[in-house]
This record gives structure tokens, C-alpha cells and sequence, in this order.
């Protein structure tokens, strides 16, 4: 009788301790997959912001040899302030696609001052601008291929049920505007 006792009561703790160490797999696995989530956010945040810190030299530029172009300026800056405010990836892609409509007002700009164009400054801030859209595209796919893979983990099962468990939800996406598949109008760019 005591036998059946100790092996009933090493039945039920080894039970207690493989489902123990599943949630804590599971929950470990979930914690680091959100953690790559949130670390390839910051990389899109980082990238995004040395982006917009280059957007004023660059406008200091441009507007040094166009100074009647005001409107141009505005909006680019204002579109720079937008970004730098975006919280969420939505917010944020919207912002994004924002900052480059506005800047093809200074390509335009560009085109109308071929002294510009051969300006040292001008060229390395173009370079370092180049350079920053190649940074976000890489950080925008290494967030979406840490938000693809965590929220895998978060739907699939076991993981899932360890995922409401202890409130793990789907990370968003950063997805590009819907305005992001139109055509630009040069056209009405250039005042056609």
C-alpha cells in the first residue's frame, strides 16, 4: 500500500515537472522571440532616425543655392517631425512614405540647379541619404522576418496556449502605405 502511495505521488510530480518544464520552454522561447521583435524595432527606429537627422543638412543645402523654394523646405521638414514622431511601425511606414514624397520635391529642385548637383556637400549628404534608405530596408525586412517568426511561435501549438497563458498577442507588421503602390505624378511635381 505505502508503495502504490510513492508511486502515485512520483507519477504525479514527474507529470508536474514535465509540464513545468514545457511552460517554461515555451514561455522562455515566446519571451526571446518578442525580445528580437522588439530589438529589430529599434534598429528600424535607429535607421529612421539617422534618416530624418540627415534631412535638415540636407535641406540647409539645397536651400542655400534655392532660397525662393520655402514651400518645398516646409514640407520636408514637416514630414521629417511626423517620422520622428511615429510610434507604432503603421505610424511610422505612413511617416516614412511621407518623408519620401517630400524629398522628391528637392530631387526636383535638384534638377533646376546643376551647380547643386556637383556641390561636394550635396553629393555626400546624397550618399549618406542612399545609404541610410539601404540601413531601412534591411532593419524594415529583419523586423518583419522577427515578427513573422514570433508570431508563428504565438499561434502555433503548444506555444499558443503558453502564449494566452501569460498574454502574448501578434506583433505588428511594418508594412508600407497604401500610397506606396502609386505611381508619383511628375507632372504635378515639377508644375506641369
Amino acid at each position: 500500500m505505502k508503495k502504490k502511495i510513492i508511486i502515485i505521488i512520483a507519477v504525479v510530480l514527474a507529470a508536474v515537472v514535465v509540464i513545468g518544464g514545457a511552460l517554461a520552454s515555451g514561455y522562455n522561447g515566446l519571451v526571446t522571440s518578442r525580445e528580437t521583435v522588439n530589438s529589430a524595432a529599434s534598429d528600424v527606429d535607429t535607421a529612421l532616425q539617422r534618416r530624418a537627422d540627415l534631412i535638415p543638412n540636407v535641406v540647409s543645402t539645397v536651400k542655400s543655392f534655392a532660397k525662393h523654394e520655402t514651400e518645398v523646405f516646409d514640407k520636408v521638414l514637416e514630414a521629417r517631425m511626423t517620422l520622428l514622431n511615429a510610434s507604432t511601425p503603421e505610424e511610422q511606414a505612413t511617416a516614412n512614405e511621407e518623408l519620401s514624397s517630400a524629398l522628391q520635391g528637392i530631387n526636383v529642385i535638384v534638377e533646376n540647379y546643376p551647380e547643386l548637383k556637383s556641390d561636394q556637400t550635396y553629393i555626400g549628404l546624397m550618399d549618406e541619404l542612399e545609404g541610410s534608405e539601404n540601413r531601412i530596408a534591411v532593419a524594415r525586412k529583419d523586423y518583419n522576418d522577427a515578427v513573422n517568426n514570433y508570431n508563428s511561435k504565438v499561434i502555433k501549438f503548444p506555444a499558443n496556449i503558453v502564449a494566452k497563458l501569460f498574454g502574448f498577442e501578434k506583433a505588428e507588421y511594418f508594412e508600407a502605405d497604401a500610397d506606396a503602390y502609386e505611381v508619383p505624378d511628375v507632372g504635378a511635381a515639377l508644375g506641369d
